[in-house]
C-alpha cells in the first residue's frame, strides 16, 4: 500500500475524515476565525436587519423588535448548539445532509439534503438581490437622474453582475474566500458601529426608551390594523419575529466549510455557535439604534417600515448614503459567502450521487482545490430562479418573492431532521470532542418545536388580501411559501418512491474499504 494512505501519514483532520469514509480532496487551510467567519458573514447583520425590518415593523412595530430580537436569538441560539455537537462528531462537507443519513438512513439524508440544497440555492439567489436592490438605493440618494431611471430590469443587470463577482472569487481559490471572509467580519464590526454611531449622534431627537420598548405597530391589515385582541398577539405579533428568524440563518456554513478547516472538530463546532451569538448581540444594538433614530412612526409606517426612511428621515444625505453603503458592502460579502456554503453542499451532495450529473458537479480543480463546477452551477441556476423577478405586480418582483419565500423554511426544516435524529438516538449518539452532555435532552428538544411553530408562521399569509376568500383577495399578496414548500416535499417524495430509492443509498465512501477498516479498528 502506498505510504500516503498510511495512517501515520495523516494529520488529525484528515484521519477524522478517513473515519467517516472520505479522503482529503479539497485544501484545509481554514482556520477556526475563518470558519466562524463565513456564518457571520452569511447571517449578515449588515443585510438582514436592514433588507427585513419592514417585517417586524409592520407586524408589531417597536415591542416585536425590541423584545423579539433577543427572545427569538435564545432559541436559534440553542439550534445552533444542537448543531454544534453534531458537526464536532461529523465534520464533513455534507452537513447536516450527511448526519441525517448517518443517524437515520437513505431516505432522511436524501430528503435533508435537497431541503437544504434548495434553501442555499434559493437564499444566495435572494442575499444577491437584496444586494442588488440596495446597490441601486445607494445610487439613488446621490443621483436624481438614477432615481428616474429606476426598472426591474436594471436591478436584475446589476443581481447578474453580483452574481458573476461572487461565483468568481469562489473560483478563485478557497483560500481567497478565507481571506475575504476575515475582512468581512471586521467590516460587519465596525461598519454597524459606525452606523450606530451615526444614528445616536447625528439626528436630532431620538425616542424615549419607554417608545422603543412598549409602543405597537399594527400595519399588516389583519385585525384592522388594531393593536390589542388575540390575533394582534397570536397572529400579527408572530409574523414579526420573522425578522429574526430569517435574518440569524445560514449558520451551517461552518458545517459545510468543515473539510476545508483544521481542527475542524472543534472550530466548525464553535463556528456555528458563535456566529450566532454575535450576530445576535450586534444585530440587537443595531436594531434598536433604528429604533431610536425614528423621528416620525406614521412616515415609516407610510413608507411601508423601510429602514430607509428612518435613515432619511434621520439623516442629512451624505450620512444616509454612507449607511446605505455600509450595509451594501456588507449584503455583497453575505453574497460570496453563500456562494461558498452552496457550493460545498453541492460539491458533497454530489459525491454521494444524490444529484443529476454528480461526476461533474463532484470535480475538484486539482490546481486551486475548489469544486469550480459547483460554485459555476449554483451562480447559473441562481440566476434562472431569479429570472421571474423581472416580472412587475404593482412594481414588486412578485413571482421571485414566491420562489424564495421557500428558502429560510426548508432550510430550517433541513435543520430539524439530524436534530431529532440525534434526541431519537440518546446515548448511543458518539459525540465529538465538542458537545451538549446530557443538555441535548432538552435542548433538541426545544429546536425542534421552536422550528414547529416559527414554520407554521413562515406559510400564513402576510396580509388579509392574500387570504383565500376574502373579498380583497389578490393573487399578487399570496404566501407562496406553503404551496412551494409542499410542492417540493411531494416532487421529492415521488422521486424516491419511483427513482431513488433504487440507487441513492446515502454517503458514499472514497477511500478504499481496507483503509476505512484500519482507521475504524
Amino acid at each position: 500500500m502506498p505510504e500516503a494512505t498510511e495512517p501515520k501519514e495523516l494529520s488529525e483532520d484528515e484521519k477524522h475524515l478517513a473515519r467517516l469514509g472520505y479522503s482529503q480532496e479539497l485544501n484545509r487551510t481554514w482556520s477556526s476565525f475563518s470558519n466562524f467567519a463565513i456564518s457571520f458573514s452569511i447571517i449578515s447583520i449588515l443585510a438582514g436587519c436592514f433588507t427585513t425590518f419592514y417585517q417586524g415593523w409592520n407586524n408589531g412595530g417597536p415591542i416585536a423588535i425590541s423584545w423579539g430580537w433577543p427572545i427569538i436569538s435564545l432559541f436559534i441560539l440553542i439550534i445552533g448548539f444542537t448543531m454544534s455537537e453534531l458537526v464536532s462528531a461529523y465534520p464533513t462537507s455534507g452537513g447536516i445532509y450527511w448526519w441525517a443519513a448517518k443517524m437515520g438512513g437513505p431516505a432522511a439524508g436524501f430528503f435533508t439534503g435537497w431541503l437544504n440544497l434548495i434553501g442555499l440555492l434559493a437564499v444566495t439567489a435572494s442575499v444577491a438581490y437584496g444586494a442588488a436592490t440596495f446597490v441601486d438605493l445607494t445610487l439613488t440618494t446621490v443621483s436624481s437622474g438614477w432615481a428616474d431611471g429606476y426598472s426591474l430590469t436594471r436591478i436584475y443587470v446589476i443581481f447578474l453582475i453580483i452574481l458573476v463577482i461572487a461565483a468568481g472569487l469562489n473560483v478563485f481559490g478557497g483560500h481567497l474566500m478565507a481571506i475575504v471572509n476575515n475582512i468581512s467580519v471586521w467590516w460587519h464590526v465596525a461598519g454597524a458601529a459606525i452606523v450606530i454611531l451615526v444614528l445616536v449622534f447625528i439626528p436630532d431627537t431620538h425616542q424615549a426608551l419607554s417608545w422603543v420598548f412598549t409602543h405597537e405597530v399594527n400595519n399588516s391589515g389583519f385585525n384592522d390594523n388594531q393593536t390589542s385582541g388575540l390575533k394582534f398577539w397570536f397572529l400579527v405579533l408572530p409574523l414579526g419575529l420573522l425578522l429574526t428568524q430569517y435574518t440569524i440563518t445560514g449558520f451551517d456554513a461552518s458545517a459545510h466549510l468543515s473539510e476545508e478547516t483544521s481542527a475542524a472538530s472543534e472550530a466548525a463546532a464553535k463556528g456555528i455557535w458563535r456566529s450566532i451569538a454575535y450576530s445576535a448581540i450586534g444585530g440587537y444594538v443595531l436594531l434598536l439604534a433604528f429604533l431610536f433614530a425614528v423621528q416620525d412612526p406614521e412616515g415609516v409606517s407610510a413608507g411601508g417600515g423601510s429602514v430607509d426612511v428612518i435613515f432619511g428621515q434621520a439623516l442629512p444625505e451624505g450620512w444616509h448614503f454612507l449607511v446605505l453603503l455600509i450595509s451594501t458592502a456588507g449584503q455583497l460579502f453575505c453574497t460570496a459567502a453563500c456562494m461558498t456554503s452552496c457550493s460545498r453542499m453541492t460539491f458533497a451532495f454530489s459525491r454521494d450521487g444524490a444529484i443529476p450529473g454528480s461526476k461533474i458537479w463532484s470535480k475538484v480543480n486539482p490546481k486551486t482545490k475548489v469544486p469550480t463546477n459547483a460554485v459555476l452551477l449554483c451562480a447559473v441556476v441562481g440566476a434562472v430562479i431569479t429570472a421571474p423577478a423581472l416580472v412587475s405586480v404593482n412594481g414588486l418582483p412578485v413571482a421571485f418573492l414566491a420562489v424564495v419565500s421557500v428558502a429560510v423554511i426548508g432550510l430550517y426544516l433541513a435543520f430539524a431532521v439530524p436534530i431529532f435524529l440525534r434526541w431519537r438516538l440518546g446515548d448511543d449518539f458518539e459525540p465529538g470532542s465538542w458537545h451538549n452532555g446530557r443538555k441535548y435532552k432538552w435542548m433538541n428538544l426545544i429546536a425542534v418545536a421552536e422550528i414547529a411553530v416559527i414554520s407554521v408562521y413562515f406559510i400564513l399569509p402576510f396580509t388579509p388580501t392574500g387570504v383565500p376568500g376574502n373579498a380583497d383577495f389578490a393573487w399578487s399578496s399570496v404566501n407562496y411559501a406553503p404551496i412551494l414548500t409542499f410542492g417540493t416535499l411531494i416532487v421529492l417524495a415521488i422521486w424516491w418512491q419511483v427513482s431513488a430509492k433504487k440507487w441513492f443509498t446515502g454517503p458514499k465512501h472514497t477511500i478504499d474499504e481496507t483503509v476505512l477498516e484500519a482507521f475504524d479498528s
